[in-house]
């Protein structure tokens, strides 16, 4: 019984993923906001999984028994976050793109997001708890 495998925990534990890389390289952006000709550099995943979420899944899913088997249906692979840089712009006469304001702001929102994702994953393990102990 594998109760921490299913689609919504791949799915927190990606965005989790993508909140540690996204964290990691706002840190970057900001610690390079003087280096002449840096470019600022964003991280892709909440996006990609809406779209995956909103696709047209089919309605029939196979069981698959074997690694080799194909998968029938939708998958429950989760896209893994992407880092993209940001080349088209420039703040400054150095040709660096870091807006130390829009960083600061982006961490902060990533901080949210990170806490949010935490809280989500203890209501689950919280919930799960529940029904198997029967308290």
């Amino acid at each position: 019984m594998n109760l921490l495998n299913d689609i919504s925990f791949k799915r927190l534990q990606g965005a989790l993923d993508a909140s540690n890389i996204r964290q990691r390289t706002i840190a970057d952006n900001i610690a390079n906001a003087d280096t002449p000709y840096f470019k600022r550099s964003d991280v892709s995943f909440e996006e990609m999984l809406k779209e995956q979420m909103n696709g047209d899944l089919p309605v029939l899913k196979g069981k698959v028994t074997d690694p080799r088997h194909f998968v029938i249906g939708p998958s429950s692979s989760i896209p893994t976050p992407v880092v993209n840089m940001d080349q088209s712009t420039s703040m400054n006469n150095n040709q660096n793109n870091v807006d130390i304001d829009r960083e600061m702001s982006l961490l902060a929102d990533n901080q949210l997001r990170y806490n949010a994702y935490i809280q989500q994953v203890n209501e689950q393990i919280k919930m799960m708890r529940i029904g198997v102990e029967g308290r």
